[in-house]
């Protein structure tokens, strides 16, 4: 979630990259279907991350191209390329965080007719459903929308249960969050005394921390700077944010419990 801006090349630039590219036929790989759904009657959706991509799946989009590899974890340090504006330009929607501050500039530089959505990436369950039907009525697919917050909810209703069955000695364990990884605590049951980031932690801020006594640490995969509460006893679970390529949320949550069931299993 680094906040520090991408370096975009000038207007003109882009624009003239954008001309070679569409007159040469440029990249139209995408994470989910083509890049283009004009002639499908669906939306065209071009997506910054796959967490973006993720919620827009979700939402009952099929024709979806992500910009942002998975493999950058900090969306706004990467350059976009010359395809990634084409398109940008042939986009319907172009879905995007507040932490990513080039998607306007990405959008101007193509001369995209899209329509510019912000999206809360948060994957708090309430969240997620609200941003989901956000999504839905943009892209008219209020049904697939239904369908999937329907399996989600009962894939999490599940998830939870195995978590609140897992509790060390049978208590909701209280846990300190990095503030991106709050979600997975609620999922967890847990009891949050405390959270972090995404600022680094001062030695004041982790003195406080420590004297919660917290029994497990929630770091953020995508920021961790190592080990946060060193010699305090508090076990460190790494919780993924990021969706994988297929662009598929639930196992977020799966791999999130997993792992904290695993973590709460060694206490």
């Amino acid at each position: 979630m680094a906040r520090n801006r991408l370096r975009i090349p000038s207007l003109v630039a882009l624009s003239a990259a954008l001309a070679l590219v569409t007159g040469c036929g440029g990249d139209s790989d995408t994470s989910a279907g083509s890049a283009s759904g004009k002639d499908k009657g669906k939306p065209s959706v071009v997506v910054t991350t796959t967490w973006e991509g993720a919620f827009a799946k979700a939402a009952g989009a099929e024709n979806i191209k992500v910009i942002v590899p998975k493999s950058v974890h900090h969306a706004p340090d990467y350059d976009p390329k010359p395809s990634d504006l084409a398109a940008v330009a042939e986009a319907d929607f172009v879905l995007y965080a507040p932490f990513e501050p080039y998607a306007e500039k990405i959008k101007e530089a193509a001369g995209s007719k899209a329509e510019l959505v912000e999206v809360n990436l948060d994957n708090d369950a309430d969240k997620v459903k609200a941003e989901v039907d956000k999504l839905a009525k943009l892209f008219g697919t209020g049904k697939a929308a239904a369908t999937w917050k329907a399996a989600f909810d009962t894939e999490y209703a599940k998830l939870a249960k195995d978590l609140k069955a897992a509790w060390p000695g049978g208590k909701s364990p209280n846990v300190v969050s990095q503030v991106f990884t709050g979600w997975s605590a609620e999922l967890a049951g847990a009891t949050t005394v405390g959270t972090y980031g995404p600022e680094a932690v001062t030695p004041a801020q982790l003195a406080e921390l420590a004297k919660k006594e917290p029994a497990f640490v929630l770091d953020n995969a995508h920021m961790s700077t190592g080990t946060v509460l060193p010699d305090s006893g508090a076990k460190q679970v790494k919780i993924v944010n990021y969706p994988g390529d297929d662009l598929d949320l639930l196992p977020v949550y799966s791999n999130a419990a997993a792992e904290l069931k695993k973590a709460m299993g060694a206490s």
